[in-house]
């Protein structure tokens, strides 16, 4: 008897399954190596000459991203998780981020593994809302606080009547479908999030850590580009970096392309440009900042995610 005829219907599926999601992710990998090669290329020469010492501090950053995220998860879920189990999670959520459009990747794999650690899945969507609502608030907090102290860095472009009214008629469209037939779903959703978030906070250590995670995530990705725009000598001060950084992300989250690439490149590179820094020494921060926390890591994160799927943890 082969070892196909002894497994049952249920296994073969999920067997099925798992050569299908390792397909797809392998041709997805192909893909974008093969449309981004030339910016991996060009990123490779240009850092060739960076600083040695502030791309090592820039990498050791993005180490530190992951861990930051797990926290916040950590923070957003009342009981306690297995912390590597948790933080893997993180990793290959970052790495399926950047294969799914607009954040779907690292939704999936968080939802999948608070269920697999025994969480029922309404709590474990609302522990991803919940985790994804105190990074938004952080990320609009301190972007706020740098405005407030680079005056003038940051100008609101024109906008022409097209893009106005096509905003207008979305906010409308939007509008009429939270009061209309979706408004007794978003009454109940909204009540279910403020419930638990209230049961949250009642846990100072909870919460401690949901908010600490969230401002850390963030603080250290501006960390990575700071110390990467120091290796290729950008001269612009730190601050002016992060809030270009924050702004520019802010901006290219509204595009859903997958772990927003091409967008947040386009946007990143034109906020560091106008904010006064070289086109070529911008041209390779943002490349600088894009392999340490993309392309680097995609594939030892697809792999974690391959492991963790065929492990059960996922």
């Amino acid at each position: 008897m082969t070892s196909e005829h002894l497994l049952d219907a249920p296994q073969r599926r999920r067997a099925y399954w798992h050569a299908a999601l390792t397909l797809v992710v392998l041709t997805a990998v192909v893909c974008l190596a093969r449309r981004h090669w030339p910016v991996l290329e060009t990123g490779a020469v240009r850092l060739a000459v960076a600083d040695r010492g502030w791309l090592l501090a820039a990498a050791l950053a993005t180490l530190a991203t992951w861990p930051c995220s797990a926290l916040a998860q950590q923070g957003a879920v009342p009981g306690r998780l297995p912390p590597g189990r948790l933080v893997a999670g993180q990793f290959a959520g970052s790495a399926a981020n950047h294969v799914l459009p607009a954040g779907v990747g690292a939704g999936a794999v968080n939802l999948r593994l608070l269920v697999r650690c025994g969480i029922p899945i309404a709590d474990a969507a609302t522990a991803i809302v919940v985790k994804g609502t105190a990074g938004a608030l952080v990320r609009g907090a301190l972007l706020a606080v740098l405005f407030a102290a680079c005056p003038g860095v940051l100008r609101v472009p024109h906008l022409g009547g097209g893009f106005l009214l096509a905003a207008c008629t979305l906010t409308a469209g939007a509008l009429v479908l939270v009061a209309g037939p979706l408004r007794v779903w978003c009454r109940r959703a909204l009540g279910a999030v403020r419930s638990y978030a209230g049961a949250l906070h009642a846990r100072p250590v909870r919460a401690a850590a949901l908010w600490g995670g969230s401002l850390a995530f963030v603080s250290l990705h501006c960390a990575v580009l700071i110390a990467v725009t120091r290796a290729v000598a950008l001269p612009l001060p730190p601050a002016r970096v992060a809030l270009l950084y924050l702004a520019a992300s802010t901006v290219a989250a509204l595009l859903p392309t997958p772990g927003g690439l091409g967008s947040l490149d386009a946007v990143l590179a034109f906020a560091l440009t106008t904010g006064g820094a070289p086109v070529e020494a911008a041209a390779s921060a943002v490349l600088g900042y894009r392999l340490l926390t993309v392309w680097l890591p995609l594939v030892p994160g697809l792999g974690v995610l391959g492991i963790l799927v065929r492990r059960g943890a996922l």
